[in-house]
This record gives structure tokens, sequence and C-alpha cells, in this order.
């Protein structure tokens, strides 16, 4: 009988992981810091996970407006969820019930931002209130943001997937050099807050590691391979550098 990883310690074994890839769309191509080599590692980590036989849940927000997922991910093969909530977790609900044996769901994945948003009686046009105009396709025609002072920014999808998954139980690892936003202070803050919330950082190459478990494993020197060339890098050093009183 295959070990089960200990609460608490942040474990990943590959008989109870999941692989989620979060909203890498078209649409976000030229917006979101570093967006080609986010998708970089993401793919690397498919590749290990087809590997080694853990499953894979890959989601798009809107893509009538965002489009689909790019094609370097590597995603062949795997069905895309179509979503409109700003979390993964509902749309995936039964994929997550179909596996008691899950302890641990590794997350990548673009971090989108709009308007804290509330129906009203008549049509606002997003572009005149949106921080970017492309994310007029996340929504709905007849929206307008609430408003605090001014327009209020949040961190959506990856964070909020994070926080249901952990909601259930389950351990949550983020890739955070496979995870990016617009605006770096976001993903910063982000980062910050799911850790806060009991959510694990780490990188790709760490959890692909905890993955394989040992350079006898028979797959082990098709993953040398992927991970044979180090990671590109996708600007994280910046925002650990310092006192960064987010992380102490």
């Amino acid at each position: 009988m295959a070990a089960a990883a200990r609460p608490g310690l942040g474990r990943v074994l590959p008989g109870s992981s999941i692989l989620f890839l979060c909203d890498m769309q078209e649409k976000f191509r030229s917006s979101v810091t570093c967006f080609p080599q986010i998708v970089a590692v993401a793919a690397r980590m498919l590749r290990v996970a087809r590997l080694l036989e853990v499953p894979a849940v890959l989601t798009e927000q809107y893509p009538q407006g965002l489009g689909h997922t790019v094609p370097e991910l590597g995603a062949e093969g795997l069905q895309p969820v179509t979503k409109t909530c700003f979390s993964m977790v509902p749309v995936v609900r039964q994929e997550l019930d179909s596996r008691p044996q899950l302890q641990s769901v590794l997350l990548c994945g673009i971090e989108t931002q709009a308007c804290i948003l509330v129906s009203t009686g008549g049509p606002t046009p997003a572009e005149a209130w949106l921080p970017d105009p492309t994310l007029s396709c996340l929504l709905p025609p007849r929206l307008v943001p609430v408003s605090l002072v001014g327009l209020v920014l949040i961190f959506l999808c990856p964070q909020n997937t994070a926080l249901d998954l952990l909601d259930r139980g389950l351990q949550v690892h983020v890739v955070a050099d496979a995870c990016s936003s617009r605006s770096q202070v976001d993903r910063l803050v982000a980062l910050a807050r799911m850790r806060q919330s009991g959510a694990f950082l780490s990188t790709s190459e760490a959890l692909i590691l905890q993955l394989v478990g040992d350079a006898a494993h028979p797959r082990f020197k098709e993953i040398q391979k992927i991970i044979k060339e180090p990671a590109p890098d996708s600007g994280l050093l910046g925002l650990f550098q310092g006192q960064n009183p987010l992380f102490r």
C-alpha cells in the first residue's frame, strides 16, 4: 500500500495529487507579466504529471471572449472546463469528489483582476471602468463596479481556487513560478495571502522532485531531461529580495 502524506508537512505523492491548470488563455498573452515563462513552467509540470500518471484539470475563463488555452501549454488531450466564476472549484467539484484518495492539489495559473461587481438595471460599458479593456470579456454586459473608494481591484482565480480547496481540507501547493498577474503588487500580495491561509509555496522543480521521489524511479531519466534546463525566470526573485514583511 502506498504511503500517505502526513497533513501539515506539505509532502506530495503522485497517487494522492492532482494538477490544476487555471485559465492560460490567448487574451492574457499580452497583459500578464512573464506570460511565456509562466506557461513554459506549467507545461513542464504537465509533462511530468503525465509521466507519473498524476491527473490534471484545465479550466478556461469565458473562452468566447478570452480565447482558448495557448497551444504552447501542450494540453492536447485535456478537455478544458469552461467557467465564469472566479474559482476552479465549483466547476470541477465532481472531479474532486470522485477521488477520495486526493490530498494535494498543485496549482498553476493566471491571476486575473477585475472590479467587484453587482447586477444593475441598465447596461454599462465595461471598457469605461475596467483597468484593462481586454478584461471586459470576463463580464456579462449588465454590470457596474461596487465603489468603496474608486474602483476596488481583487485578485481572483488562483487565490479563490486555493481558498476553496483549503476549505475542503485539501493541501494546496502553489507553483510560484507558474503563477502570475498583470500587476506584480497583486502577485506578491496574493502569494502572501495564500500562504497566510495555509497554502504551501514552492517551485516547479522542487515539486517535480518530490513527486518522483527517487532517482531509481523508472521514469526518472525522462523527468531528468525535462528539468535538466533550469526553469525560465518568471520574475519571482525581485518579489522576494530585501526585507519583505509579507513573507516573514
